[in-house]
């Protein structure tokens, strides 16, 4: 199995538990499935998914470098952040993003030449980081308070999808994305599988290791932005659970704490992963003990992740036919397919009982129709299916069922691309899938020419009567 392979298959496992973990979240809790669901949930999961990402940009760099201080440097942020602003210094959107990634590269500067230069071992420094930070975020918030900048307030509603928040999740993934097709990447990987071996081969170590802790200062950065918006206010309590959560994920995703090994896809899925366990558990209600079995379930999910990392290399042997990409795939219809079954039947059946009894229509506050966009509009006829008579798709049922297929289709076509790109020539199969798409083309402006022509003769006996 080759080496790429043999990374990929460490993404089987977050696939696999996400799947799960997600169908449960819906089954306990149906309102994660409507816009303000979906909406909250990427508020909330996106301070974890930044810190993963800085955990996993140090992580890759080998010498077992874990920052444990990223939850507490987090939180140093955050209560900068608001402390600042309350004295009117730092205010505008530009200062404040100035302010938080400056911080972010810096502590992580000296972080990285401590290492180097003082040669101390990364776990102690990142232990003193851990403790220093947690003190001095209590002192300058003893208490958890104060007010965040006023135009982050709208930042943290979470009443819709599309938010900056999000957009700061997609721009850091895709940057990730990017950076993993440049050298420097190749070389902190190679530094992390054998750091004498890099060096040996003419890869400048040092520079390349403060890199990787610039990239992790920006990542911390982003997620002080997005817990400070999520919260409103300031916070210097969170350091402890954010690292954990982190930590967790990144082992989750399948990182190697030991380095060489880690991307941002398996520790998105990680990060996922940590909050579907958190919503899960949100769920049920245990009480005064609520906080106690949400750590204990984070560090029975760390242990077991370890014991999957050992795991993992032997069980790879056997299904390394099985692609992470086509599991994803699959899964993902299996999990859309319960998501719109367990959001939409209940409504279904009392939909179909409230018209039996001739009940009067429900106010449309309390409409789940409004609230979660998943059954079909009345049509001017009075019935819910089109002119066709197959039944009409609601407008997040449409988003769904195309997201799948636009999901199918670019696997298939990637796919496709990368076996007739390791072959001599083109193949018979993608001659004939061109041909079929000129065809189709063809067809299409034909259908859209003849409808045109249909208009416009309308059109012209309609003038000459």
């Amino acid at each position: 199995m080759s080496e790429r392979g043999s990374q990929n298959t460490y993404l089987l496992v977050p696939i696999l538990l996400i799947a799960v973990l997600l169908s449960i979240a819906v089954i306990r809790g149906p309102s994660l499935v409507s816009l303000a669901g979906f909406g909250s949930a990427i508020i909330v999961a996106a301070p974890l998914v930044m810190a993963t990402y800085a955990l996993m940009a140090v992580a890759v760099a080998g010498r077992g470098t874990v920052d444990l201080a990223v939850g507490p440097l987090l939180a140093f942020i955050n209560v900068s952040i608001v402390k600042l602003s309350d004295i009117g210094v730092v205010t505008s959107p530009l200062g404040v993003f100035l302010l938080a990634l400056g911080i972010g590269v810096l502590y992580q500067v000296l972080f990285a030449l401590v290492i180097i230069y003082v040669r101390v071992q990364p776990i102690i420094v990142a232990l003193s980081g851990f403790l220093a930070l947690s003190g001095i975020n209590r002192v300058i918030l003893p208490r958890p308070g104060g007010v965040a900048p006023d135009w982050m307030g709208s930042w943290g509603l979470g009443n819709t999808i599309f938010s900056p928040i999000l957009l700061i999740v997609l721009l850091a993934t895709g940057g990730w994305l990017l950076f993993q097709l440049t050298p420097f990447y190749r070389n902190l990987r190679m530094m992390g599988y054998d750091e004498r071996a890099a060096y040996a081969s003419g890869t400048r170590t040092n520079i390349t290791r403060i890199g990787a802790h610039v990239i992790s200062g920006i990542f911390v950065g982003l997620g002080a932005i997005c817990y400070t918006a999520l919260i409103s206010s300031g916070d210097p309590t969170q350091g402890t659970t954010m690292t954990l959560t982190s930590v967790t994920a990144l082992v989750l995703g399948g990182a190697s704490l030991a380095g060489g090994r880690g991307g941002v896809t398996g520790a998105l899925l990680g990060a996922v992963n940590l909050f579907l366990i958190g919503y899960g558990l949100a769920t049920f209600n245990f009480g005064a003990s609520q906080a106690f079995v949400t750590q204990l379930f984070y560090g029975l999910i760390l242990v077991l992740s370890l014991l999957l990392a050992l795991l993992v290399p032997i069980i790879g042997r056997h299904i390394s036919f099985i692609s992470p990409f086509a599991a994803f795939v699959v899964l993902g219809c299996v999990v859309v397919g319960i998501m719109l079954q367990i959001s939409t039947a209940p409504h279904a059946a009392a939909t179909t009982a409230a018209t039996a009894a001739a009940a009067v229509p429900a106010a449309p506050s309390g409409d789940l129709l409004t609230r979660y966009l998943l059954l079909p509009a009345a049509t001017p006829g009075g019935g819910e299916g089109g002119s066709s008579g197959l039944p009409a798709l609601s407008p997040l049922q449409q988003i769904a069922f195309g997201a799948v297929g636009v999901l199918l289709l670019v696997t298939f076509t990637f796919r496709l691309a990368v076996a007739e790109a390791r072959s001599a020539r083109l193949g018979t199969f993608l001659y004939v899938f061109v041909s079929v798409l000129i065809l189709l083309l063809f067809f299409v402006v034909a259908q859209e020419s003849r409808a045109g022509e249909g208009g416009l003769i309308s059109h012209l006996i309609g003038r000459a009567s």
